[in-house]
């Protein structure tokens, strides 16, 4: 795999970090927390109208064609900025998976409003039980007549706030396969209850008390849910490690010029050499992190479904691990003025401790590996 960047995918990096640094200042960001903003219309529309919600959907469906490298790209930039909105709910995650699950004319139907913004989805995944891994569902799909009613509740459902639908996981009637299904928000039945998490993004928990839905809302093949999922959740996690990445990156930064600037005992603190050595460490992380991401880039764009399972599990330990180690660092590294929430530093190590939260957390993955590997030396 080239990891070079072409000139499109350097001018498409280059302009989210031009927005990151000009328009989505932290005071900016500040101002969106407190007025608990799930997602700022205005700033939906520079993604859409730059072209970073299409970057990765086939032109045919009013895509730009890009690949999972775009996708990385933006993440990793919009993570260097903390940005609130739901770019990895509803423009990864749900998008990939509609691309992935859904019939040819159901994409020509939902990409399009995906891609100008003018429409959200949300991917409902996860329960309770299932603790971010898509393979426990215990919602279930009725047949009827005319179609289906669904039955369960659906947890940390990402971009679920300001989404216009849902892909809901679930079960057909007594059946184990994973069906999808399309329901609107709007849907008689369904509550959808709003969820702050700790890093100042929000998720929803969405009920499902008897809800309809036709026949034609089904995605796809019926018990084909499974595979769709886990590819969006490929794309999820890669974007999430990316966003990871950009943080841990930032931090670096900031934390080099405190240290370029602070004063004990008459001299600035970077000289210290035992400061000197944990910014070492924490820059050795981040380079990990990296190369663990490219992994995992070339696994999705190579390798068959199960060594791209693998590869998700491998990264998301590593990377989660390695952002809560050096936004960790960079806290102790600026002492108390870290734990303030008036400074950058301590949001980052947020966004990371919320981040192993998500899609699995990061011992969960390494337990995955490991009982794969004893099942294969057995």
């Amino acid at each position: 795999m080239n990891f070079k960047l072409d000139d499109a995918q350097q001018m498409l990096q280059d302009s989210v970090r031009r927005y990151v640094d000009k328009d989505y200042s932290f005071e900016h960001r500040t101002v969106l927390l407190r007025t608990r903003s799930t997602c700022s219309e205005k700033d939906w529309a520079t993604f859409a109208g730059n072209g970073w919600l299409a970057a990765a959907l086939p032109e045919a469906e009013g895509g730009l064609g890009g690949s999972i490298v775009d996708t990385v790209l933006v993440a990793q930039e919009l993570g260097r900025g903390l940005v609130v909105e739901p770019f990895l709910g509803c423009a990864v995650l749900a998008a990939q998976t509609l691309v992935a699950g859904a019939t040819a004319a159901q994409r020509e139907a939902l990409l399009p409003g995906l891609a100008d913004g003018s429409s959200k989805l949300a991917l409902a995944y996860s329960e309770p039980e299932s603790r971010g891994f898509p393979e426990i569902v215990s919602c279930r799909a009725d047949l009827v007549d005319d179609g289906y009613v669904l039955h369960g509740v659906k947890s940390l459902v990402l971009g679920g706030v300001d989404a216009d639908a849902f892909i809901v996981s679930a079960c057909i009637a007594d059946s184990a396969d994973i069906s999808l299904f399309l329901v609107e928000a709007s849907s008689v039945g369904l509550s959808c209850q709003p969820l702050p998490l700790h890093d100042g993004t929000w998720a929803a928990e969405v009920t499902l008390e008897g809800v309809r839905v036709d026949a034609g809302n089904l995605l796809g093949q019926a018990g084909q849910g499974l595979a769709a999922m886990r590819h969006g959740l490929a794309h999820g996690t890669a974007a999430l490690c990316a966003e990871l990445v950009g943080g841990m990156e930032r931090v670096i930064e900031i934390s080099a010029e405190y240290l370029k600037v602070r004063k004990q005992f008459g001299v600035t603190i970077g000289t210290f050499q035992a400061l000197q050595h944990r910014m070492a460490d924490m820059a050795a992380e981040l380079e990990l992190s990296r190369s663990m991401l490219y992994h995992l880039l070339a696994s999705i764009a190579n390798d068959d479904a199960d060594t791209v399972q693998r590869s998700v599990s491998q990264t998301k330990a590593l990377i989660g691990r390695a952002a809560r180690y050096v936004c960790g660092q960079a806290i102790q590294l600026h002492g108390g003025i870290g734990m303030t929430e008036e400074y950058t530093v301590g949001h980052y190590y947020k966004r990371a401790v919320v981040a192993d939260a998500l899609f699995g957390r990061a011992d969960q993955h390494e337990a995955a590996c490991a009982a794969e590997l004893q099942a294969t030396l057995n």
